[in-house]
């Protein structure tokens, strides 16, 4: 079974995120290969896709709207799973955190199986207006890896669940 996982992100945060789904599902046993939704044009030879993207401002990064409205009839034809990184604080990992409205829309769109929030991070050296005046007080990272194996562990095992019972 073959993954892309791919990913929007301004400042990298959820990049790392996306590699780390990658790793985990490599873990697995799982072919995974990682791009930057800019740098995908088809998704022919995958057999499951995760998309990620970074929440500014209550909003899914631009560029991953626009892949995910670019790509509906091809992702709703595998599994799909979503993604976002945002949160400043530790609420990601305290407790499930429903998609924004926006990326639920999405989701229903593509019939994707599921979502996960994940916490962002902010540098403390944050170019641009309102990240370096967000920097000044939210500044960290929330990333928890234990959160993403425990979720990409999830979908490994919802996969093989399916193998399993279509087989």
């Amino acid at each position: 079974m073959r993954f892309l996982v791919t990913y929007g992100s301004k400042r990298g945060g959820t990049q790392g995120l996306a590699h780390q789904v990658a790793e985990s599902l490599r873990t697995e046993g799982f072919a995974v290969d990682v791009l930057p939704v800019g740098d995908v044009h088809e998704l022919t030879g995958y057999d499951v896709v995760i998309v990620g993207g970074a929440l500014y401002a209550g909003r899914w990064h631009k560029a991953v709207r626009a892949f995910v409205l670019r790509h509906t009839a091809e992702l709703r034809r595998c599994p799909t799973y979503f993604f976002s990184s945002g949160p400043l604080d530790a609420s990601a990992v305290q407790r499930d955190i429903p998609p924004v409205r926006g990326v639920a829309e999405l989701m229903r769109r593509v019939g994707a199986c599921g979502h996960a929030t994940f916490g962002g991070r902010l540098s403390p050296y944050a170019r641009g207006f309102t990240a370096s005046a967000m920097a000044k007080k939210h500044a960290g990272d929330w990333r928890d890896p234990g959160q993403v194996r425990d979720w990409t562990r999830q979908i490994a095992a919802s996969l093989r669940h399916d193998l399993r019972v279509s087989a």
